[in-house]
Order: structure tokens, then sequence, then C-alpha cells
């Protein structure tokens, strides 16, 4: 298998006669930098001794009640046991549902953004897939499209609202437009949202919600992805879920019996927690919001039509040259960010990389380190 290598191995090569500095600031990885709530630790104490049992494939059913009962509060959308399965996080869903799902296909096609999160393009590659890049630009918001000659070819679309990169996030409106081509083309439609949970004002749809709204109570050709990680500030628990169709998910449950990425109890424990309490969340939820409030003070000020989301903890910003701002810098200002052609493939159909002159800033320091680093930033723009 011919995989790329990953953006932040790319990026290490880019800098790799640049001296490291102690006093380096790191905008570059998508990494809760504030504590996991104390009650997750103690939980995760507190169960320890339960190390001593094999955990279920299936998930043990305080952590599913936990979730669907997450699901429930959040956007409205009451699950039968059957309808979701507790992962070991999102990235190893999304890297083996894929193989699962498209195995039967003799020309597998699969559909997703440009730039993307890697484990896409992973999948895509394990899975001996033909990929149909959707970029997204500013012409198109930042929005995944589809001509209805693609919708027919494709077997899997994955969404990303809210997105990574760019922060975009699909309303309930263009979610059911979503779901409708997915029933109309018999596509799976699949919705990673992992960073639902990371807004400023209004809340995040999920495609789940979208499904209900047309009809389709079943949810026919419909998952949805989510985590615990940036919500709780708990990358480490590897708490994730997959929801939607049953009948697909009774089949994947059985081929998961086969990877063996079963969550260790005291995780589970924890992550029950996480899920089951709301309160927690508003500390890093409030300071992911001031920060892109502070970005967008500091940075519309030069560029007044520049689109700072206000979901996720990103900032997609439009550069002259992404890898000599990336160098330049890290250089003049000790502050390392991601170049967004790291993120992007150039699409076949246009000969484009639609990552070309954007980076990425991840948000994810206190406000002041944040305004601080994000002015230092500015005069290089």
């Amino acid at each position: 298998m011919d995989f790329q290598p990953y953006p932040f191995e790319k990026l290490q090569d880019l800098i790799k006669d640049i001296p490291s500095s102690k006093n380096r600031i790191s905008l570059t990885i998508g990494e809760p930098q504030f504590p996991t709530p104390n009650p997750l630790c103690e939980s995760l104490c507190e169960n320890v001794a339960l190390l001593n049992k094999y955990p279920k494939t299936s998930g043990e059913n305080y952590l599913k009640e936990a979730m669907l009962g997450f699901i429930k509060r959040r956007f409205n959308v009451e699950l039968e046991a059957q309808n979701l399965i507790p992962t070991f996080g999102t990235r190893e869903v999304l890297f083996n549902f894929p193989q699962f799902y498209l195995f039967h296909q003799k020309s597998p096609t699969i559909a997703h953004p440009n730039p993307f999160y890697q484990i896409y393009e992973g999948a895509a590659i394990a899975s001996r897939a033909k990929t149909i890049y959707m970029d997204l630009n500013a012409e198109n918001h930042f929005k995944p499209l589809l001509t209805k000659e693609q919708m027919q070819e494709c077997h899997l679309v994955i969404l990303n609202s809210p997105n990574n990169p760019t922060g975009a996030t699909l309303s309930l409106e263009e979610l059911k437009k979503w779901v409708e081509c997915a029933l109309e083309f018999d596509f799976l439609l699949l919705n990673d949202e992992c960073y639902s949970e990371i807004y400023s004002k209004e809340r995040p749809h999920s495609v789940l919600e979208a499904s209900l709204a047309i009809g389709n109570t079943e949810f026919k050709n419909v998952l949805a992805l989510n985590s615990i990680s940036k919500r709780s500030s708990a990358p480490g628990l590897r708490s994730g879920f997959i929801a939607g169709n049953s009948n697909v998910l009774k089949d994947y449950l059985q081929y998961r019996t086969y990877v063996g990425c079963a969550s260790p109890l005291p995780l589970q424990k924890a992550a029950s927690y996480a899920w089951s309490d709301d309160a927690h969340t508003e500390f890093s939820r409030t300071q992911y919001a001031k920060n892109l409030q502070c970005a967008r003070e500091i940075f519309q000020t030069k560029i007044p039509h520049l689109s700072i989301p206000q979901e996720t903890f990103y900032v997609w910003l439009p550069v002259e040259n992404d890898l000599e701002f990336v160098r330049r810098v890290l250089r003049e200002e000790d502050i390392l960010v991601l170049p967004g052609s790291f993120l992007s493939r150039k699409n076949p159909l246009n000969h484009r990389n639609p990552g070309e002159n954007f980076v990425r800033l991840a948000l994810v320091y206190e406000e002041n380190i944040i305004k601080d680093t994000l002015l230092r930033l500015q005069k290089w723009i």
C-alpha cells in the first residue's frame, strides 16, 4: 500500500534545518492543551482494577447508554442500542470501516473533502478505492459538492462538518440535501462530527437530525461519528462512536470482533462520565470561542473578508506561499504552523491543490498565549 507521509512528518522534513527552541509555540496539531477534567481522571483511577477483565467488542451497556443519552440531549435524536457502536476513538473507524463496507465492490469509489483528515485518504488506499476529491475553496464557501454523475459513481461519501481544517459547517438544510442525495443515488453517507461540540454561538447539527427531518427514520444510508477527544479535552481516552443505520452496523460489529480494538474497561468507565455530563465541556468551549474572536479581531484588520469560523478551533489562513510562510515565521517568531498543501492533494480534474497558500492554525492554548502568538503572526500576513 502506497501511503503518503503524515502532514507532521512532511512538516519536520520542511523545517529540519531550522534549530529547535524551548520557547517554540506550535499551532500545528488539534490537541487540546487544557487539562482533562478531574472527575474523568478520578473515574479512571477508581476503576483501574477492571484491567483484569476483557472488554466486549460491542462496548459495555453503561457506556452505550451514556452515548445514547448524549445524542438525545444534544441532537434530540432517540436511538436504539442497535443504532450505535462504541469505538476506540474515531480514527480507527475512519480507517477500517471503508475497508469493511467496500470489500465486495469490484470498483469501489469514495468521495471526501479536499483538504482533509489524512485517515480518509488512507482508508481509500487500503480499500483499493478510487477517490473523488470534493475541493473546499472560497468560491464554494468551503462546502463539499458533487455532481449527479459523481454521486452515481460513489459507494461511500465522507463529510466532515464542522470541518477540519476550514471550520466551515453545514446547516441543517444542507445536511438534509445530502441525506436526500444519499437515498436518491444509493450511496452511504458518513459524517465525521468530531468537532460538533466546539462552537461559539449556534450548535452545529448532526446528519442524524437531518435524516429524521426528511422522514428517514431508519437512517438508511446514513451514519455519524463523534468523539469526546475535543469535547472533554480527553483524546487519550480514545472514546468515540459510530451511529445510524442498524443494518450496516450489525454487520460492522461482527467485523469488529476480528479487529480487536475494544476499549479497556477503566477507559470506558471514565468515558461514560464524559458522555453523560455536559457541564465540564463549557470551560474549554468558552476558551476556544474567545480564541476565535481574538483571531477575528487581529486578522480581519488586514484581511477584512477573512472567514473566521464560529465552530472548531482552527483558522484557515490565506498566505502568499504556505511553505515559505511556515519557514519564515518559524525562523523569525519561533511559531510553528501547518502548511495547507500538506493537508490536501492536487485534484486530477483541475490540477489544483486547494490547500496551497493556506496555513492551518490550531488555537488550542489559553487566550493570552493565543493573542500574543497571533499578534506576532499578523505582521507576516
